[in-house]
This record gives structure tokens, C-alpha cells and sequence, in this order.
């Protein structure tokens, strides 16, 4: 394991689990120590797991697919929606509507609606109601805004979600399962690390460990947006030399087939001046 990657997470406190009286036995092959009362998490085994789930963010990333980040704990809540947006990637930071994604179709025309409304404010029609009727319009945008304005641009299920607290986010964690959506968590000693896809043993409360992991996990998905920006210019400047290419053979064509039609001119009046002086 890399030295800083494991100085980083020491000193993030990356390590401190809970007490041992509330430890899930699942945890079990996670945990390297207990100190005075409470589990300290194997950062080797954490840093494993960073790596593993980050190979597969990447890979997610790169196929130009979403990634749905979850945390809805205050000292989570900040530095999950700044990790999100810096990768384009939506994410959910306040209190869970239940079907949010099992009844994405509703969850959709809650956004449509919202979409509506910022037409109204714009085409005029706002200028045609009361003051009442606006200001009750307007209140209702701000409530969705505040519960689904950031995953407004998320027009279909997104193909993979990371949690922060998988206790915590029980339900996001049951519809994404239900629905076959691939999960990663950061999953504290007190949680079941078998209930997602990708877990890495981590502490989800201290605002550093969560903000060090979850970098991590943005690195990896930087990496896989970089390498498919790199697959497209290398696929488009394919396709303009392909095209490229075509149209030279294409003008070669209709210059050689221009030339044999000029030296057929030829041929002919060379033909009829032969003619003329017989």
C-alpha cells in the first residue's frame, strides 16, 4: 500500500471504528485492533478495497454511465455534493424520498414539473395569475429544488450509487439492490459490509474520513472521464481522417475521369482535323 495513501487515511482518522458493543460481526475480517473500548479498522485491508472499488467507478465513468452519490448526514451533506458536482455526477444530500428510485417514473414528472415552472416564470404566465397563486408556485419549486434539484439532470436510473452510512441510508441501499443498481459504501464497523457490492471498511462519521474516501472515489472517476474524452477525440479524429480520406479518393476520381474525358476531346478533333484534310 501506497505510504501517503495511508498516512492520509491516518491522519483522517480513517481507522476509528465504533465501540465494541455495537460492532456487526461481519466486520469482522476489517478489523485490525480494539483500543480502549473501540474497533480500529485494517487500512490495509481499506486501502485493498479503495482500489477495487475505485477500478470499477472508473470503468463506470468511462462507459459514460451515472454514478448517484447518497449521504444525507450533516457532516457529510457539504462534502458529498462538492465531490459530486466537481465530476458532473448527481447526488442526493437531503432527507431520502422513499422511491426515489424504485419510482423514478414519478420521481420524474416531479422534475417535469419543477422544469414547467421555470418556463412559467419566463413565457409570461406568471404575469397572468395572482400574486397568491405565484408566490404558492414558487414555494412549491423551492421544496423540489430543495429534494431534487440535484439530480434534476438524471433522466434515467443511474447505473451504479455511493453511500456514506449504509445504516443511515438503509432504504436508498434496498432500492438500489432491488433494482440490480451496483452499490458502494463506506461501511463504518457497525454495518453489515455484505449488503453492497463494494464495501470499504472506513469510519462514515468523522467529515475527514468521509472527505478523504470519497476523494478517492472522485480520482478514480476523474480517470475514467479522462479516458473516454480520450477514446472520443481519438474516435472523431479516426472518423475525420476516414472522411477525409474519401473525399480525396472521391476528387482523385473525378479528376482522373475529368482527364480521360479531355484526352477522349482530343482523340475526337484530332480525328475530325485528320477527316477535314483528306
Amino acid at each position: 500500500m501506497e505510504n501517503k495513501r495511508f498516512e492520509e487515511m491516518l491522519q483522517a482518522g480513517v481507522h476509528f471504528g465504533h465501540l465494541k458493543r455495537k460492532w456487526n460481526p461481519a466486520m469482522a475480517p476489517y478489523i485490525f485492533d480494539e483500543k480502549k473500548g473501540i474497533h480500529v479498522i485494517d487500512l490495509n485491508k481499506t486501502s485493498a478495497k479503495i482500489d477495487e472499488a475505485g477500478a470499477a467507478l472508473k470503468q463506470i465513468a468511462k462507459s459514460g454511465k451515472k454514478i448517484l452519490f447518497v449521504a444525507t448526514k450533516k457532516q457529510a451533506k457539504e462534502i458529498v455534493a462538492e465531490a459530486a458536482s466537481s465530476v458532473n455526477m448527481p447526488y442526493v444530500t437531503e432527507r431520502w424520498s422513499g422511491g426515489m428510485l424504485t419510482n423514478f417514473a414519478t420521481v420524474r414528472k416531479a422534475i417535469k414539473k419543477m422544469s414547467n415552472i421555470d418556463k412559467m416564470a419566463t413565457d409570461g404566465t406568471f404575469d397572468n395569475i395572482s400574486k397568491r397563486e405565484r408566490l404558492q408556485i414558487t414555494r412549491q419549486r423551492e421544496k423540489l429544488e430543495k429534494t431534487l434539484g440535484s439530480i434534476a439532470d438524471l433522466t434515467r436510473l443511474p447505473s451504479a450509487i455511493f453511500i456514506v452510512d449504509i445504516n443511515k441510508e438503509h432504504i436508498a441501499v434496498a432500492e438500489a439492490k432491488r433494482l440490480g443498481i451496483v452499490t458502494f459504501a463506506m461501511v463504518d464497523t457497525n454495518s453489515n459490509p455484505n449488503e453492497v457490492d463494494f464495501a470499504i471498511p472506513a469510519n462514515d462519521d468523522a467529515s475527514k474520513s468521509i472527505e478523504t474516501i470519497t476523494s478517492y472515489m472522485v480520482e478514480f472517476i476523474k480517470e475514467g472521464l479522462s479516458e473516454r474524452k480520450a477514446d472520443k477525440d481519438k474516435a472523431d479524429k479516426a472518423k475525420e481522417a476516414e472522411a477525409k480520406a474519401k473525399a480525396d479518393a472521391k476528387a482523385e476520381k473525378a479528376e482522373a475521369k475529368e482527364a480521360k474525358e479531355e484526352k477522349k476531346e482530343e482523340v475526337t478533333s484530332s480525328e475530325e482535323k485528320t477527316e477535314e484534310s483528306k
